[in-house]
């Protein structure tokens, strides 16, 4: 069964001049353990659907369901806490608390507390390998790389299944972003994670299980 699916979803906001369709009927299901590229040029929709999708926008019509449940019928404060979680191209971590404090924040929002939630961050941190000597700096005092790093073990914390990354390597050099893809498909492939990644990077698309190509709102194709 899959993770996460979209029927008929559509969604539309207002700019300065006029109303948008940002999502136009878009119907799809995606799988856990598979890496999908959302792909499409600025202003097609790639980062509407991403937010759709983690539930920090809802449709205005259609629906979109988690396991089979309707996430209109979900307590969406708990569902962005405990089921998906967002990878940004700018990182957003927050700047006055260490990398381990950062992992660790969505758990102590949940109660998970003390020498418990420490060890589980530590824990997160090791999986997408961060030095050691990295754990008690703040994010300005590490590299864009080990940055996006920390983030993606913050994603990880309270056992989210499903990571959505916008432009995930997009402040990054050639290395930095390579190793960046390789955690996510391994998180997908090894630990079966449902991984969506929205980007214009071609390196990227080569790498994914299926690609999808929004256009103007809908899904143009998929291979």
């Amino acid at each position: 069964m899959a993770i996460l699916e979209l029927k008929n979803v559509s969604y539309s906001y207002n700019n300065l001049h006029h109303p948008v369709e940002a999502i136009k009927d878009m119907s799809h299901s995606f799988e856990r353990g598979k890496v999908y590229a959302i792909v499409g040029k600025s202003g097609s929709g790639k980062s509407t659907l991403l937010s759709l999708l983690a539930g920090l926008d809802t449709p205005h019509s259609g629906k979109i369901f988690f396991e089979g449940i309707a996430t209109a019928d979900m307590d969406l404060d708990e569902y962005r806490r405990t089921c998906t979680a967002v990878i940004y191209q700018n990182f957003r971590l927050f700047p006055l608390l260490t990398a381990l404090e950062n992992v660790m924040y969505p758990m102590e929002l949940c109660n998970l507390k003390g020498r418990k939630a420490e060890n589980t961050a530590i824990g997160l941190l090791e999986k997408v390998a961060l030095p050691v000597n990295a754990r008690d700096r703040f994010p300005g005092m590490l590299s864009g790389g080990e940055q996006q790093r920390v983030a993606i073990a913050r994603a990880l914390s309270m056992n989210r299944r499903v990571i959505l990354a916008d432009e995930p390597t997009g402040n990054l050099d050639t290395e930095n972003g390579d190793n960046i893809i390789e955690i996510l498909i391994n998180l997908a492939h090894e630990d079966n994670y449902c991984v969506l990644i929205a980007t214009h990077d071609l390196n990227i698309i080569q790498k994914t299980d299926e690609v999808l190509y929004i256009s103007d709102g809908k899904i143009a194709g998929h291979e």
